[in-house]
């Protein structure tokens, strides 16, 4: 390929150690038992792709096929067990929003601290601060500690100062879901701003109607295995079929 790539995956596996027994004792039976403590499960196999930029990929499948570790694993959160992932670009992961947010301090506050988290300069927040707190609409509770919001007031905080991070590749994991509908409809106008700047867009939803509307091409994942890369109409498609 002649264009530089800004993700690429090259035989890529993940895998994880399942502790059966939650406390010594139980640990101590089975051994004694010679029951199985650890299993070895096995999140991604064998995955390989690579994305453009400027793509708006979805990523679907079923609960547990693997998605929302291929996002960690772009996002730098998680390494690969066996293989090569390589990133170009700033990343803005949506996955856990507010996952970098300390209870007692005020939204603005953690205005500032997500922002330095996600490794902005600090002049930089304070340019973008009444941008962010106008689109998360949070205006009158901005000085209150976030542990008073509710979780509609604490996710649009998050996905306010996310999505103003500026990002070359944005992950997206079930967020829509962030607020009221008209909320839900401003999250949306923004994600089809950034495709129109070219930003690089990796979009993992159960709604399918959203990522055909969305995305250019998918990704299906099956037990950890990718087993469709095409045109996203063809995808869902397969994976409706599967279900």
């Amino acid at each position: 390929m002649s264009e530089k790539q800004v993700i690429t995956f090259k035989s890529v596996d993940k895998f994880f150690y399942l502790h059966h027994q939650k406390t010594l004792k139980e640990f101590v039976q089975a051994m004694f038992m010679r029951q199985k403590t650890l299993e070895h499960v096995k999140a991604l196999e064998d995955v390989s792709f690579s994305i453009a930029p400027g793509e708006s990929v979805g990523i679907i499948g079923r609960n547990g096929a693997g998605k929302s570790t291929l996002l960690k694993l772009i996002a730098g959160v998680s390494q690969p067990s066996k293989g090569q992932v390589v990133v170009e670009g700033r990343v803005s992961p949506l996955i856990e929003l507010g996952a970098g947010f300390h209870p007692e301090l005020t939204g603005r506050e953690n205005v500032f601290l997500n922002g330095v988290i996600m490794g902005l300069h600090e002049d930089y927040i304070k340019e973008k601060f009444d941008e962010i707190v106008a689109f998360s609409e949070i205006h009158d509770y901005i000085d209150t500690p976030v542990k008073y919001y509710s979780s509609g007031m604490y996710m649009r905080l998050a996905f306010s100062v996310a999505v103003h991070v500026d990002p070359q590749v944005l992950l997206i994991d079930e967020i829509f879901s962030v607020g009221d509908a008209g909320f839900q409809s401003k999250c949306m106008k923004k994600m089809n701003d950034f495709k129109k700047k070219g930003v690089t867009i990796i979009f993992i939803s159960h709604s399918t109607p959203q990522v055909q509307a969305f995305c250019d091409r998918v990704l299906y994942l099956q037990d950890g295995k990718l087993t469709f890369d095409g045109p996203t109409e063809e995808g869902i498609a397969l994976y409706l079929k599967q279900l």
